[in-house]
């Protein structure tokens, strides 16, 4: 065919596109009445009107006696359009597609071949449409298994109805799922070979597109066993209920029993815990005192037991308590020291190791010294100018400035 019939053919095709879809549009209260109903209205079409519905294939009459309906595929694209559940299908024929995908690969292959510019560029976009038509009817039948997920099967009311709608949806994603493993990607990289167009469009794109379905679907299926759970157990209840009803009307004079007077209360009624009773005797009245009394002395005397008692030992101190003790000994010590030198007549300095010695104390000779000095440093200011304290000291180490003190001499400031 040269450029030129193909131009042709084009332009014939765009101008009877453009008629059918403007019959759609001119007569579209009458198509949509006749999808609303099971017949199209034909009091609301002229005869010539009537004519191009049928030549354009958007009615057709399945025979004599039949009157005229919508199209198949005109009620599946106003279902589409409409996301009208009740009518929708989910088709997705991966084999056909696969089949024309591969023809058109080899289109595409014999035009570029032969330099045919042109028809390589119409096999290139009939490509493109194949492939966002797959990829469209994946996109669609998911939005429908939402649509009627999300709406827990809205457009049926009865529970059963419900349960078999669910049903049909889990055999369509297995149908879909069973699409998917259909394309085979290795396959389809050995067809479209080293050609750039053609593996960005069915390789990158198609896997992407492709990989996104399936998570959509498994996710749609993980929900709608969830659901159907949760439509088998109201199918249970709803059982149960039916069958309390048939029994109330086969006997209208059957009254349930008064399960809280009997001893022993039937597990299906008895949803409550039991109560503990507590009680305790009213000490505040006067005129149950002796009746408490008199029950009293009826209560048995509690057994005793025969218990060995050791003899008690001395208490032992604390070790924190007998820290203490030494700690407030030794002060009171050190302060009797500084009385000693007050008392001192001549007020000569009194040696802390000396006094130490003298007396009956039995400190060590570093705690006692510390004390004397730490003695001198907590006094106030204006007593510490009372006393003089000289510290005999001599140099550790010539290598250091470590000082050792050896006595501390106490004296009246004069």
């Amino acid at each position: 065919m040269s450029s030129s019939g193909e131009h042709s053919l084009e332009s014939r095709l765009l101008k009877t596109g453009s008629e059918r879809l403007a019959l759609l549009g001119k007569h579209s209260e009458a198509l949509m009445q006749a999808y609303t109903r099971d017949e199209v209205p034909l009091e609301s079409l002229s005869d010539s009107a009537l004519r191009k519905l049928l030549a354009a294939r958007i009615l057709w009459r399945p025979d004599e006696q039949s009157g005229v309906k919508l199209a198949p595929k005109v009620r599946e694209l106003i279902a589409e359009m409409l996301a009208d559940e009740t009518r929708r299908h989910v088709n997705a024929d991966v084999a056909e597609t696969l089949e024309l995908i591969r023809a058109l690969v080899h289109s595409y292959r014999e035009a570029r071949s032969r330099g045919e510019h042109w028809r390589l560029e119409q096999q290139l976009m009939r490509l493109r449409q194949e492939v966002d038509d797959l990829n469209g009817r994946f996109a669609d039948a998911i939005d429908s298994l939402w649509q009627r997920l999300n709406s827990d099967f809205g457009f049926v009311s009865q529970l059963n109805d419900k349960i078999r709608e669910n049903d049909r949806a889990q055999k369509q994603i297995a149908r879909l799922l069973d699409g998917l493993a259909l394309i085979d990607f290795d396959e389809l990289i050995e067809l479209v070979g080293s050609d750039g167009s053609l593996r960005k469009l069915l390789i990158s794109q198609l896997q992407q597109q492709l990989s996104h379905h399936y998570t959509g679907l498994r996710e749609v299926q993980r929900r709608l066993i969830e659901l159907m759970a949760r439509f088998r157990k109201q199918q249970a209840r709803s059982r149960l209920i039916s069958g309390m009803a048939a029994f109330m009307r086969e006997h209208p004079g059957f009254v349930p029993g008064n399960y809280a007077r009997r001893s022993e209360v039937p597990g299906l009624v008895n949803q409550a815990a039991p109560l503990s009773a507590a009680a305790a005797p009213a000490l505040d009245r006067n005129l149950d005192s002796r009746l408490l009394a008199d029950l009293l002395h009826q209560l048995p005397q509690p057994r005793q037991t025969t218990q060995t008692v050791e003899a008690a030992a001395p208490a032992q101190a604390q070790e924190s308590s007998l820290a203490a003790a030494r700690q407030q000994a030794l002060k009171q010590d050190v302060e009797h020291f500084y009385l000693s030198v007050i008392d001192q007549p001549q007020a000569e300095p009194v040696s802390a190791l000396e006094y130490l010695r003298e007396s009956p104390l039995e400190w060590p000779d570093e705690i006692w010294l510390f004390q004397v000095i730490s003695e001198y440093q907590g006094l106030p200011r204006s007593d510490q100018k009372a006393f003089r304290l000289k510290q005999q000291e001599s140099q550790a180490s010539q290598f250091n400035h470590l000082r050792l003190i050896h006595d501390v001499e106490l004296q009246l400031s004069v």
